[in-house]
C-alpha cells in the first residue's frame, strides 16, 4: 500500500515506521527543518522488545509536493485535533478526484463529523491509538508500552475496515475493529479526560489531582456527566486495546469511592508515568489552542443540546481555553485547587 502520513509527530511517525518496516510505501509530510534532521528518511524506532530498529520512509515538505509526486491508497491524518480544519483545506486544494481514503487518528469527539461535512463522498476510517508513544527527536520514536494498540471503526454503513485491521496487525500493531465510531471516540475521550484538564489548570501532576479529595470528586462528576450524555445519545462504552473503558464506566457508576479512588489513581499514575498530560503540554508550550474543546468542551456542548447538566465539563473547558488564549493568568490557579472548585460553582 502507498500511505501518506499527514501530521508526522509521534503517532504518525510510529505508525508510518511500522508500516514501512513491513513493505508498505510510506510518505511523511514534515516541516522543512524536520526534513533536514531526519537523515535520508531514516527513522529509528525503539520498542520495549527492540530498542534499535530502523524504517525507511519518504519525506515531503508540503501536501502539494506529496500529490505532485505520487498517488496514495490511504491518507492518515495524525495532527492535533485543532489543526484538522486547516489540514483539510490543503488536502481539498491538492488531492485528486475521487478523493483518497482517509483515516482520522485524533483524540476527541467530532473530528469525523467535521471531515465528512467538508468532504462528503470520502471513504473515512476512524482510528484510536492507545499505545503511548513519544518523539525523542524528530528521527527517533519511542514506544513506551507494548500492551496497547489501535482500534479502527467504519463511519458509514456497510463500510469494510477489515483489510485495514489486517494490514496493521501484519505490521506488528495490535489492531481491532469497533462497530460504532462514535462509541469508540467517546470511550477513548473518557480515558483521555482522566486528570487532564484539571491537571493543566492547577499545574500539578494528575496523581495530585486524584490524591486530593475535592479535586478527585470533581473528576468523578466530570466522568459521570460524560457517561450521562453518552447514555442519552445511546452510545455504548467500548473497550479499546489494553484500555478497559467498560470497567472504568462501571466503577464510576456503581462502585463506592473507597474502591474507585485507588483504581483511578493507579490508572492516571501508571498510564503516564511522570509525564504531564497533553493539555498541560500544550498550555506550557504557549499554544493558543487546546484539544479540551474536543473532550470536555464536546461533552458540555452535547449536554447543552440534550438538556443535560454538565457544569464540570463546561467549567474545565472554558477555563482552560481562556488560559490558552491569555484571558486568565495561569498563576491564578497554579497549585490552587480551591480556586478551581470555586470556579466550577459558577457553572452549577
Amino acid at each position: 500500500m502507498k500511505v501518506l502520513v499527514y501530521g508526522a509527530g509521534a503517532v504518525g511517525s510510529y505508525l508510518g515506521a511500522m508500516l514501512a518496516n513491513h513493505g508498505h510505501d510510506v510518505t511523511l509530510v514534515v516541516r522543512p527543518q524536520t526534513a533536514q534532521t531526519i537523515d535520508g528518511g531514516n527513522l529509528r524506532l525503539s520498542t520495549p522488545g527492540n530498542p534499535d530498529s530502523h524504517a525507511q520512509v519518504r519525506l515531503v515538505t508540503s501536501v502539494r509536493q506529496a500529490f505532485l509526486e505520487d498517488a496514495y491508497d490511504l491518507i492518515m491524518l495524525a495532527m492535533k485535533s485543532y489543526d484538522v480544519a486547516e489540514a483539510l483545506d490543503s488536502l481539498i486544494a491538492f488531492a485528486p478526484t475521487p478523493f483518497p481514503r482517509l483515516m482520522t487518528l485524533q483524540n476527541g469527539i467530532g473530528i469525523e463529523e467535521m471531515v465528512l461535512n467538508e468532504i462528503r463522498d470520502v471513504e473515512l476510517i476512524a482510528a484510536s491509538l492507545t499505545t503511548p508513544v513519544r518523539r525523542q527527536t524528530p528521527a527517533h520514536i519511542v514506544v513506551e508500552r507494548a500492551d496497547r494498540g489501535l482500534a479502527l471503526a467504519p463511519t458509514r454503513k456497510r463500510q469494510n475496515v477489515k483489510p485495514w485491521v489486517e494490514m496493521f496487525n501484519e505490521a506488528g500493531v495490535t489492531c481491532v475493529r469497533i462497530g460504532n465510531h462514535r462509541s469508540m471516540k467517546w470511550s477513548k475521550a473518557l480515558l483521555n479526560m482522566l486528570g487532564n484538564a484539571s491537571s493543566a489548570i492547577i499545574n500539578r501532576h494528575p496523581r495530585a489531582i486524584y490524591d486530593y479529595g475535592p479535586t478527585y470528586r470533581l473528576e468523578m462528576e466530570m466522568l459521570q456527566e460524560a457517561l450521562n450524555v453518552m447514555q442519552r445519545l445511546k452510545l455504548k462504552v467500548v473497550d479499546l486495546p489494553g484500555t478497559p473503558a467498560t470497567r472504568l464506566a462501571f466503577a464510576v457508576r456503581r462502585l463506592p469511592d473507597s474502591l474507585v479512588k485507588p483504581i483511578l489513581t493507579r490508572i492516571v499514575a501508571g498510564g503516564r508515568g511522570n509525564k504531564m498530560p497533553s493539555f498541560h503540554m500544550d498550555l506550557s508550550a504557549g499554544r493558543k489552542k487546546s484539544e479540551v474543546i474536543y473532550h470536555n468542551g464536546a461533552v458540555a456542548a452535547a449536554g447543552e443540546e440534550l438538556g443535560i447538566a454538565t457544569p464540570v465539563n463546561a467549567a474545565l473547558s472554558n477555563t482552560l481555553i481562556k488560559m490558552a488564549q491569555g484571558e486568565i493568568d495561569w498563576q491564578v490557579f497554579d497549585g490552587n485547587p480551591a480556586r478551581l472548585i470555586e470556579e466550577v460553582k459558577k457553572y452549577r
